[in-house]
């Protein structure tokens, strides 16, 4: 049976009871030294101590279950190696994150960055992975991870600015800091103390306020109208504006600013995500996105099925009332016809309107007409969520292309494992000046940390922010 080419974000469950996971690239000068390792996580995300961290000075897990197996070269070529034994890691083992660091340089100048999952039993190459990279200096390739009972994969592909410290911090590591620096004691002239008789004069300078400490660049952005929220939906928004801004961080953007647009898919399959409190958790921690990136407190949103519509701007203060009034899917009755919507309030679109359908093309160029007529300074970052279904491809493409020229980043995620069409292999489409696309599918995004969610989303957006400036879009 053929391996299995993954894009970013793709999954695929795991049959063998043993896997090795392979990280490639190939040899060269001024092609940094990398280094595989793996961090063993609970449900919470988080190591439970730093004996969850393999690499090549802890080669063994104290279970014996994942074991750094070092480098090989041949042909050009280096590799290096994590052995895991699925069917011997402990129960509150449920993630294993499958990451690299740099030595000496960025993932950017490693050609032929590959992560391939191979049967440790047959060697068979079950699955393999593709990366690109830029300023990043450590970086996840891919994770394992438990889901129902049955082990699987995912590409990730997701680099940290912060280094390896920056990326085992995030999950639980201890990092020793750096020795303290000893402070060389200036060779001051003799002087002579003063007579007895003669009290010191009183000083002449006069006394100067206490310095301030700058801002962490990752202090959350104070929010227009936050004060209005719920007590405790305005502590949510506070730790994810912490949380997005870690991510920035991390990433090497602190303090960027950016138009953030929401895209929410309202087709018909999406029913049970909307009936479920789904999507209206996921526009919830999309808000402190929007709330720390863009400086006015609001955020532009749209709906979409087989037409697009434009929905009121969300506004952080009126949070609650956007979403009781906003995160809605169509009405069918049990004979398959629209039923009439009765009382619509204000501000609310019909939803018979929308449709049932995928028609991801027309929601583009509403967002693509927008940004045109609406010209700011800061960048675009869209928020695209959709169960699948793609089926225009043809259609998504071609904006897609024709968008590369406009100072938007368009990040899809993907609401579980179905059909993504053209968003799924657009990082891999040739022939644009700049990747504009980002994509990546999970399993149940309800299940996804906050933390993990921030990073992924933002992983790409700060390397075509560099692409386009450079390429002079921005």
């Amino acid at each position: 049976m053929a391996a299995t080419s993954l894009s970013k974000g793709a999954n695929l469950p795991i049959d063998a009871r043993a896997v090795r996971v392979e990280l490639s690239w190939s040899e060269g000068p001024g092609v940094p030294d990398v280094d595989a390792s793996a961090l063993l996580l609970t449900a919470a995300g988080r190591v439970r101590d730093d004996g969850d961290f393999v690499f090549y000075n802890q080669p063994n897990h104290a279970s014996d279950a994942v074991t750094h197996l070092g480098k090989q070269r041949a042909a050009g070529a280096t590799s290096d190696t994590i052995a895991v034994d699925l069917g011997s890691l402990e129960p509150a083992v449920e993630r294993i994150v499958l990451c690299a660091s740099a030595d000496d340089g960025t993932f950017g100048q490693v050609p032929g960055l590959m992560l391939r999952l191979l049967d440790d039993g047959t060697r068979t190459e079950l699955a393999r992975f593709e990366m690109e990279a830029g300023a990043e200096t450590a970086f996840i390739g891919g994770e394992l991870y438990l889901r129902q009972g049955r082990w699987k994969f995912r590409a990730v592909g997701q680099g940290y600015a912060s280094g390896l410290a920056g990326l085992a911090t995030d999950f639980g590591i201890t990092v020793d800091d750096a020795p303290p620096a000893v402070p060389v004691q200036p060779t001051a002239p003799v002087q002579t103390p003063p007579t007895p008789s003669a009290p010191p004069a009183p000083p002449t300078v006069p006394p100067t306020a206490p310095p301030t400490t700058p801002p962490s660049p990752t202090t959350p952005r104070l929010t227009k109208g936050e004060e209005h929220l719920p007590v405790d939906m305005r502590k949510r928004l506070s730790l994810r504006k912490q949380q997005v801004a870690v991510s920035l961080t991390k990433h090497g953007v602190a303090g960027t600013t950016a138009r953030v647009i929401l895209v929410l898919d309202a087709s018909g399959s999406m029913s049970s995500l909307y009936s479920r409190g789904i999507v209206r958790d996921v526009v919830e921690r999309m808000a402190a996105v929007a709330a720390q990136l863009d400086d006015d407190g609001e955020m532009q949103a749209w709906t979409f099925a087989s037409n697009a519509a434009r929905l009121p701007d969300l506004r952080i203060g009126e949070l609650p009332e956007w979403l009781r009034l906003h995160v809605r899917v169509g009405e069918l009755s049990l004979f398959g016809r629209k039923k009439a919507k009765k009382g619509l309030e204000a501000g609310q679109v019909d939803m018979r309107m929308i449709g049932i359908q995928n028609e991801e093309q027309k929601v583009i160029a509403q967002v693509r007409t927008y940004v045109r007529e609406n010209p700011a300074a800061a960048p675009t970052l869209v928020l695209f969520f959709s169960d699948g279904g793609v089926y225009r491809n043809a259609q998504i493409e071609r904006e897609l292309r024709e968008a590369v020229e406009e100072p938007i980043f368009w990040q899809f995620v993907g609401l579980g494992r179905s059909n993504y069409g053209v968003l799924e292999r657009f990082d891999t489409l040739p022939g644009r000046r700049v990747d504009n696309v980002g994509f990546f599918a999970v399993d149940d995004i309800s299940t996804v940390p906050d933390q993990e969610l921030y990073d992924r989303l933002l992983s790409e957006f700060p390397s075509w922010m560099a692409a386009a400036r450079q390429a002079g879009i921005l």
